[in-house]
């Protein structure tokens, strides 16, 4: 079975840690192991968020001049690189050596004029305290909004329209490649008005999980899974009478009633890759996978499924 694993910002870099080398290369092999029995049974891709990583790297370019620091596809393009990198080698390190590994730098093209430019959502960056983020947002005019009891820069998130790198990423797959790609939603791109055909990048953060379910469906994979730092989706998440959901059917479960910047797109991701009958899409705890792959744990969904059931 083809199976595209959608690693979620958090298995790299959980909220509150350092972000340095030593810590994402430990997370980076906790996730390994959690892939690796999967590699061994089924063909492998691997996406991956970025937000935190990208969100230090502009930190760091904010102590340069202002026309000195690099836009956010440059420091995804960096992210993608790194990251690839670090799952490469730690995820070969389990895997016999014969496994082929590649890491695909990959463009996505989305649309200048779709409404995420407007109504920037997408959490990059560490978190900061009220007090801090007034004063960033004073000096680089960042936007900022709260996430959880702390706020967090916000950029635009458009919709992913076409994955540019799709045809060598299909001739690693035929070659039995594990392919690595599309990190953090893929390296925002778009064509310039007015131009013919001229390709250029986008201070903007294409939701990872919307462009990991068009990876899932152009590669033809016949599962998704995006692993978060929770074990499933839950109805009234952090209240009393919270319940996970176990499997649904896609035309029952809907994305609004999720929050928009967190479990919301992942929701929505998985409804539109599990609408075509044989697909599955799921989303659930990494240390969980080879139990969502049985249909043991997460939240799973597929048409073959008769509306909602819960967790005991």
């Amino acid at each position: 079975m083809r199976i595209v694993v959608a690693l979620g910002g958090n298995a790299l870099l959980k909220r509150g840690e350092p972000m340095t080398a030593e810590v994402q290369r430990a997370n980076t092999r906790v996730a390994a192991r959690a892939l690796a029995p999967v590699a061994q049974e089924h063909q492998l891709v691997i996406s991956h968020g970025n937000g935190p990583q990208v969100g230090h790297l502009a930190l760091q370019g904010a102590a340069y001049k202002p026309d000195e620091a690099y836009p956010l596809d440059i420091l995804g393009a960096e992210t993608e690189g790194m990251i690839g990198y670090m799952i490469e080698q730690e995820l070969g390190n389990l895997l016999p050596f014969e496994v082929p590994f590649a890491t695909i730098l990959t463009m996505v093209e989305v649309d200048g004029d779709d409404p995420g430019f407007r109504n920037p959502t997408k959490f990059v960056g560490p978190i900061y305290d009220a007090t801090a983020a007034e004063r960033i947002k004073a000096e680089k005019g960042w936007t900022f909004k709260q996430d959880g009891d702390k706020w967090r820069r916000v950029v635009a998130s458009p919709a992913p329209k076409r994955i540019f790198e799709l045809r060598p990423i299909k001739w690693l797959l035929e070659k039995g490649t594990i392919v690595i790609c599309a990190g953090g939603g893929g390296i925002p791109t778009m064509y310039k008005k007015g131009a013919v055909r001229e390709l250029i990048g986008v201070e903007a953060v294409i939701d990872k999980d919307l462009c990991s379910e068009l990876l899932a469906r152009e590669v033809g994979a016949e599962m998704l899974i995006m692993a978060t730092d929770v074990n499933a989706v839950y109805e009234n998440w952090g209240k009393p009478d919270a319940r996970a959901l176990h499997k649904a059917h896609p035309d029952a479960i809907a994305a609004e009633s999720f929050p928009a910047g967190s479990m919301g797109p992942k929701v929505a991701a998985a409804r539109q890759f599990a609408a075509e009958e044989g697909r599955i899409a799921a989303i659930g705890a990494l240390a969980d996978i080879p139990a969502i792959i049985r249909g043991e744990k997460g939240t799973v969904i597929s048409r073959s499924f008769n509306g909602l059931t819960w967790h005991p």
